[in-house]
């Protein structure tokens, strides 16, 4: 599996296109432009680590390009895509709601989905940063979304953050990492 990091322009987050076999999937979405070179054949789905704005901004465009694809997230996930509210959007002046709730596929704590052949990912449900942070999980890549950006604090100071869930999960996560590669929800400076 090859992972291609993106940073967006919204707050320098970070999308990820995973390929392998002619396929594609991607961690969260921003800037669709930058991400529509590397989608390698057929756009499997979106893996979202959570619904808030900077993460999320390019689905409608993204679901206008590829038609039906599936979008996965947990049911506070979900929530904040239908709210923008909840996902933040209408503070930053563009509010945004996804166009297609019937194409996100609800997961659970636990689930594995299967990426390409020999290539699981699990859901592990990190809230604390927002109600519905999901960290990915495979073999050797961990996509921890905002729930963990090594070197930095998580921020759990917003509506509906948990400062204890948010440090509970960054202990979590880390246990997790083992000699798994990290691929945070922004870019550190050092990466722009």
């Amino acid at each position: 599996m090859t992972i291609h990091q993106i940073v967006n322009s919204i707050f320098n987050s970070c999308s990820y296109v995973l390929t392998q076999d002619k396929r594609s999937w991607l961690v969260d979405c921003g800037d669709v432009d930058q991400i529509l070179p590397l989608i390698d054949g057929k756009l499997q789905g979106v893996l979202l680590t959570h619904a808030h704005f900077d993460h999320i901004y390019g689905l409608n465009n993204l679901e206008s390009l590829f038609p039906g694809v599936p979008v996965y997230t947990v049911m506070a996930g979900l929530n904040g895509l239908m709210s923008d509210k909840l996902n933040f959007s209408r503070y930053y002046g563009e509010p945004f709601i996804f166009d297609s709730p019937d194409n996100v596929k609800l997961v659970n704590d636990g689930d594995s989905i299967s990426l390409f052949d020999g290539v699981e990912i699990k859901a592990v449900a990190t809230p604390g940063h927002s109600p519905g942070c999901v960290t990915w999980l495979t073999s050797n890549a961990i996509f921890t979304g905002d729930s963990y950006i090594p070197g930095v604090k998580t921020v759990a100071n917003l509506p509906h953050s948990d400062k204890d869930l948010a440090l509970k999960n960054e202990a979590l996560i880390r246990q997790m990492v083992e000699n798994r590669s990290i691929y945070p929800g922004h870019a550190a400076s050092n990466e722009i």
